[in-house]
Formats: structure tokens, sequence, C-alpha cells
């Protein structure tokens, strides 16, 4: 079991990225722990009679000069709308850093992994192509969205390493889904290994390419997590083997051949 913290953060900036989406930074009152790209917080919400479970969500970036976190948000119901309401200086518990995240370890992943985010999924693969980058890998960012107002963060990938975009209405980069793009289909061969990171039927969609190109996949799955520690078994999910585990301790990162799709 992995050590984990809850640790009262101060919020020293909040903002909404679209009407959906926002991003929330999150100062540690002293120095803040190691975190991997891949893992995730559980977040406590303001007072609230109808919201008492923590929030799951996903770590996009770690400032440890800083010493912040920043999540990314999406409003989803009632506890991450109420969350949105926050104001700068005021304090958020809380519980990370949790679950086993991306591998990426170049004998593993080699050196030109193809890292695929859809909507809020891209949350993740910041901190994993900052990693692969200074690791002196080449990653390459491909994200997909509805529209160009659901591609978040395009422009801090872009600063990163080559950085690639669908939408479904054509609105910006090429038009259709992720697996729709050049780097899914005729160019899918100069990758080393896939990570993705978004809707499930899009997760499934690019792990049957991987599998059938014999491409390793790395995939995250963000199901509804409640404890952040295995507890509730609300985010089981069955393996290839016949188990069922646990999303948030076993996982949220998982090899896509193990996922039963």
């Amino acid at each position: 079991m992995h050590k984990h913290h809850s640790t009262d953060f101060t919020v020293v900036d909040i903002h909404s990225l679209n009407q959906s989406c926002y991003q929330m930074v999150l100062k540690h009152p002293d120095t803040l722990p190691k975190v991997s790209p891949g893992q995730f917080v559980q977040v406590q919400l303001p007072d609230s009679a109808t919201s008492y479970l923590r929030r799951p969500i996903s770590i996009h970036d770690a400032d440890f000069e800083a010493n912040t976190l920043t999540l990314l948000i999406r409003k989803a119901g009632k506890g991450t709308e109420l969350l949105s309401h926050v104001k700068e200086g005021e304090k958020i518990n809380l519980l990370y850093p949790l679950g086993n995240g991306f591998t990426l370890d170049q004998a593993k992943i080699g050196n030109a992994p193809l890292l695929i985010g859809g909507g809020v999924g891209i949350a993740p693969l910041y901190m994993a192509a900052k990693a692969l980058k200074e690791a002196g890998a080449n990653p390459t960012v491909l994200l997909g969205a509805r529209n160009e107002s659901d591609l978040l963060k395009k422009e801090a990938f872009a600063a990163i390493t080559e950085t690639q975009c669908t939408t479904e209405d054509g609105t910006y980069g090429t038009k259709g889904f992720v697996t729709d793009h050049a780097n899914m289909k005729e160019n899918i061969h100069q990758y080393t290994s896939i990570i993705v990171c978004g809707p499930m039927p899009m997760m499934r969609a690019i792990a049957r390419v991987a599998e059938a190109e014999n491409i390793p996949c790395q995939v995250s799955l963000e199901n509804k997590m409640a404890c952040g520690i295995g507890a509730c078994l609300c985010c089981v999910t069955e393996t290839t083997d016949g188990h069922n585990t646990c999303v948030c301790t076993q996982g949220p990162v998982f090899d896509s051949k193990n996922v039963k799709w």
C-alpha cells in the first residue's frame, strides 16, 4: 500500500477553461511529497449535506519548487459544481497521492510514445509528457474533443512537445475521432507505445488498434472512485484473467490487454 497523506491545501488560483471545465491550483502548506504522472487525489468537498463523498481528480501538474498541485475538473454533478465556487485563499483537503501512475521507463515504452487524451482525460497526460521529455524521450500528444472549445490546454501541450488535435465537428485540427487521425492509422508504426486517457469508448477503440498493431498500450480508467483506497469497492472492474480489481488501488493505469472491454 502506498503511503498517502491528508493535507489542507490553499487555493491559489481557480479559473474556467470552458463552460464545463475549470482549473484549480492548490498550494501545500509545507513541502509537496513525490507525485507521479497518472496518480490522482481525492478532494474533500466544501460543507455540503448532499455531497459527502470525496471526488477523485487526476493530477494535471505538480510544481515541486512552488509546492503546488494543479487539477483540471469537469462539472459532472453537484459535487464538482460546488467545488467550482471555492475562492482563492480558501482551504481544501486532499487525500493524495493515490493509485499507480503511468509506467514511463524507456525500456518499457520506448523513445516515441503517443499520448492520447479525450476531453478532460487530457489531465494526467500533461505531467507525463513533461516527465518523458525530461527523460530524453520524444512523445507526441494527440488531443481529441467534440469541438474547439472542448480542446483543453492545447497550447500548454504544444509548448512541451509535438501536439496534434482532432475535433468531431472539424472546428480545429483533423475532423473526426482520435482514431481517424493519421497518427492512429498510416503513421501508427512510428510510435513505440501508446498511453491513453479519456471516455471509455475512445479508450476501447484505441486499445483494439494497439492490440491489432502489437503496440503496448496503457489506459487510465477514470471509473467513479468514491473512497480512493480500495475500501468501498464501487470502482471494481473485471480483468481478462477473470479477477475483479479495484481501479483506485490497482490502477487507475492498466495495460490495455488486461482490461476486459
